[in-house]
Formats: structure tokens, C-alpha cells, sequence
């Protein structure tokens, strides 16, 4: 029994492999059609892509970095009791103001909060996390500039506030997923 799963997941890794390579070449193919018919627009589409490439580099090298201290100075138990699903207030605040000081694209993130889940970070404060990345600091002094210091101080208050109840009900939600499946798929 035990080898069959080990042979299916196999499979289902080389399927998955096979389809990541599929995005690449397509691209390549779309390239090198647009580079025969207009070479010109071609070029300025691959300089646009390579100048989003450059740009994102940066951030992901950061999160690759943050991926590799975590995995060398924390330990699953340490996140578990710390962001686990029954975290305390003091992850719930973690997860808040790591949401806010978090810098760069959204889906740079990702492959990091994947990992945390992977080790025992529940989703309460991962919803958290994502939640508090609208709050930005680097933002607050053009806000203020525009809309004043009370609105600012109201809008960042509720926003915080409202990302607790959100982490809350997100894993709330998700640890009956089970029991909502059926409706979700049409079934009773």
C-alpha cells in the first residue's frame, strides 16, 4: 500500500514537473512567432520582461534568504506555538506586524507562507499576515497628506482590527472544510 502512494506521488510530481515547463516553452513560442512577424515590437517586449525579471529579483532573493533562516533557526514547534492554529495574541501581533513591515509583490510571499503552513503556521495568522499588507508605513506620510491625520489613524486602526477578525474567521472557515466541501461542490 505504502509503495503504491510513494509510485502515485511520483507520477503526480512528474506531471506537475512537466507542466511547469510547459508556461516557459509556450512563451518562448509566442517569442519567437512575434520575433519572425515584428521584430521590433518583439524586442520591446522582451526588454519589458526582462525589466520586470531584474525588478523582481530583489525581493525574491529576500524572501529566499528569510525562507533559509527560518529553516535553519526556527523550528516547526517554535512556529506551531507561535502561529499555530491556536495561536495567542502575541502571534496574532506577530503576524500583524510582519503583515505591515512585509515589502515587494504579493505572490513573492507565497512560496514563504507556504513553507510557515508546511511547519505549522495556521491560517488565522497567515490570513493575518496577508490581511496587514495593505497597511503600508512607507505610505502613511502621503495619506496623511491627502486625507488628514484623523483619517489615516481610523483607517489603519480598523484595518488591523478588521484583519484579526478576518485571520479569525479564515480559520475558523477552514478548519470545517470538511463539512463545507458538499456545498461547494453542489452535493447535499
Amino acid at each position: 500500500m505504502g509503495t503504491e502512494k510513494s509510485q502515485e506521488s511520483k507520477r503526480e510530481a512528474s506531471q506537475a514537473s512537466r507542466y511547469m515547463l510547459l508556461f516557459p516553452v509556450i512563451v518562448l513560442v509566442i517569442y519567437g512567432i512575434l520575433f519572425v512577424l515584428t521584430p521590433e515590437q518583439a524586442l520591446v517586449a522582451m526588454k519589458s520582461s526582462g525589466n520586470i525579471c531584474l525588478n523582481l529579483l530583489l525581493p525574491l532573493a529576500l524572501v529566499f534568504a528569510m525562507t533559509l533562516i527560518f529553516n535553519l533557526f526556527v523550528k516547526p514547534g517554535q512556529i506551531v506555538h507561535l502561529l499555530g492554529s491556536g495561536a495567542n495574541i502575541k502571534g496574532i501581533l506577530l503576524s500583524v506586524a510582519a503583515g505591515i513591515a512585509s515589502m515587494g509583490p504579493i505572490y513573492i510571499w507565497y512560496p514563504l507562507l507556504k513553507d510557515l503552513r508546511e511547519k505549522g503556521a495556521g491560517n488565522t495568522a497567515i490570513a493575518v499576515f496577508l490581511y496587514n499588507r495593505a497597511v503600508k508605513p512607507v505610505l502613511l506620510p502621503v495619506m496623511v497628506a491627502y486625507f488628514g491625520w484623523v483619517y489615516v489613524i481610523i483607517l489603519t486602526t480598523l484595518t488591523v482590527l478588521a484583519s484579526i477578525v478576518n485571520g479569525y474567521l479564515v480559520g475558523a472557515l477552514t478548519r470545517r472544510k470538511i463539512a463545507l466541501r458538499p456545498l461547494f461542490r453542489g452535493e447535499k
